[in-house]
């Protein structure tokens, strides 16, 4: 039997001037989560728990036929009041003592979506949490199953991974890639614990490296992670979506997101379709003295720049996506939650 950890609760973790919490833990109830390790680096790491408010239909027959999304039934409306792991209050029981005895005694595994994270973490670790900018990307994911269903999909920047773990549903295969081995064996864990959901779908979920920074994807076999020519010729040869959650945060990092979405409709034989998910945080700022905006500022002229593009090769079609399709996970919608897609085709 495995030996967990000893719990620990949120008030007893010691927050640094440089370290960030994501909302979607901020406002989770303590007992919401599990703490089950500590990571290579010494950081805690806990289970939590997202419930999927579908239905039998909306699982099988969603975007199914010519694109028709009308059918997509949520179990109930989603309410803030049951945090992330969609247990009610006063139940008697937490969602981490369920899942101990045995979640699947409690209820359809296929229901209920187990992710490993971190709680708050310095700025160059916040992939290690969930940010609810994944949870608006996968329900996109499942609203739009019509657009992922059989295909070739590759997320950039994945985190903990449950975008990647909700397109895998869907798609037959899903390139799930981040940067630095302990984000990425964490990744590779989530997608173990959530092997049932992909293997409902026939999917298949390949955990690899892609540093925006670097040209060239790692081949070499001693590198965790990396990738063999077999699956780079599959990338390139049958990739057709693209998508990104919560990585708009640095502008450097953010012209290298663009850069390498560039680079990489510029290598798929198809045309592709990239979905970019945002948060337009706003900050008070001692430099200007007023609450500005300026990650997400810097996000929207990369947009414009990308559409301006004109290299004779591709044109690259920008529009944003309303978020008025149905909310499948509990999470807070909240108005500076932002969709954008972007169509990647040869010029004629």
């Amino acid at each position: 039997m495995v030996q967990l950890a000893p719990a620990i609760a949120m008030d007893e973790v010691t927050f640094r001037s440089d370290t960030v919490l994501s909302d979607v833990h901020l406002y989770t109830p303590n007992h919401r989560h599990l703490m089950v390790r500590l990571n290579s680096v010494g950081q805690p790491v806990f289970l939590s728990q997202f419930k999927l408010l579908w239905s039998q239909d909306s699982r099988t027959d969603s975007g199914a036929k010519g694109g028709d999304h009308g059918d997509v039934h949520t179990k109930e409306p989603p309410s803030a009041e049951t945090g992330s792991t969609g247990s009610p209050p006063g139940s008697g029981r937490t969602q981490e003592e369920d899942d101990v005895l045995g979640e699947e005694a409690q209820g359809n595994p296929h229901d209920i979506i187990r992710i490993e994270h971190t709680m708050a973490t310095p700025l160059e670790d916040v992939g290690k949490q969930v940010w609810r900018g994944a949870l608006l990307l996968a329900d996109y994911i499942l609203f739009r199953q019509d657009l992922f269903r059989g295909c070739t999909a590759l997320e950039l920047g994945a985190g903990t991974g449950l975008a990647s773990i909700i397109a895998a549903t869907v798609a037959r295969t899903v390139y799930c890639t981040d940067v630095g081995a302990d984000l990425l064996a964490m990744c590779q864990r989530n997608i173990a614990l959530n092997s049932h959901l992909a293997a409902a779908g026939g999917g298949v979920v390949k955990v690899k490296e892609l540093d925006w920074l670097k040209d060239d994807l790692c081949t070499d076999p001693e590198v965790p992670f990396s990738w063999s020519q077999e699956e780079i010729s599959d990338l390139y040869d049958h990739t057709t979506i693209l998508f990104a959650a919560e990585v708009f945060y640095d502008d450097d990092l953010t012209d290298a997101v663009f850069k390498t979405l560039s680079r990489l409709a510029h290598r798929l034989k198809n045309a592709c379709t990239a979905i970019l998910s945002v948060e337009k945080r706003l900050n008070f700022t001692l430099r200007h003295l007023d609450v500005t905006c300026e990650a997400y500022d810097h996000f929207r002229s990369c947009l414009r720049a990308l559409e301006q593009l004109a290299d004779g090769k591709l044109r690259f079609v920008v529009e944003p996506v309303e978020a008025s399709f149905p909310q499948l996970l509990v999470y807070e919608r909240i108005q500076q939650l932002e969709l954008w897609k972007i169509i990647a085709e040869p010029v004629t």
